[in-house]
């Protein structure tokens, strides 16, 4: 048999400002239901992101309307990174994070539990496995 570590995949994780900002306890909270969903966190971190990682961290969205804002947002207060593994971590991250929007994410995801509109909706997590490895790049180095 292949080592299991092998078939195990790393995602990005990111608890945004509002979050941090809040209260520590939010913070233990989520990274416990990360725990306990049988992620194993690799690398974390507190930073503050300046505009030029925000902007290359959120480049697909270069064009929009509210790219302005969102970099804005992002970069409001510091934010706890994370570098996460398990197998199938992306998709079982979406899974747990919830729907973009609050309102519409499943009940006990994290979002449902701690999001409050489309944009600060608690936590980010990679939508793809390139696009983890590329934010883990950005982030991590």
């Amino acid at each position: 048999m292949g080592d299991p570590e092998e078939s195990m995949e790393q995602t990005y994780f990111m608890i945004k400002p509002e979050i941090v900002a809040a209260q520590e306890q939010m913070i233990g909270s989520i990274l416990k239901m990360v725990n306990d969903t049988g992620f194993r966190i690799l690398e974390m971190t507190t930073k503050q992101l300046d505009r030029p990682t925000a902007e290359k961290f959120y480049s697909e969205h270069a064009e929009k309307d509210f790219f302005p804002a969102l970099v804005d947002y992002i970069t409001s207060g510091p934010v706890v990174a994370v570098r996460l593994q398990r197998d199938e971590a992306v998709r079982r991250l979406r899974e747990l994070v919830g729907a973009t929007d609050p309102k519409a994410a499943a009940t006990g995801t994290i979002r449902f539990l701690y999001g409050r509109s489309i944009q600060n909706n608690s936590v980010h997590a990679s939508a793809s496995r390139e696009e983890s490895e590329r934010e883990l790049a950005i982030i991590f180095g």
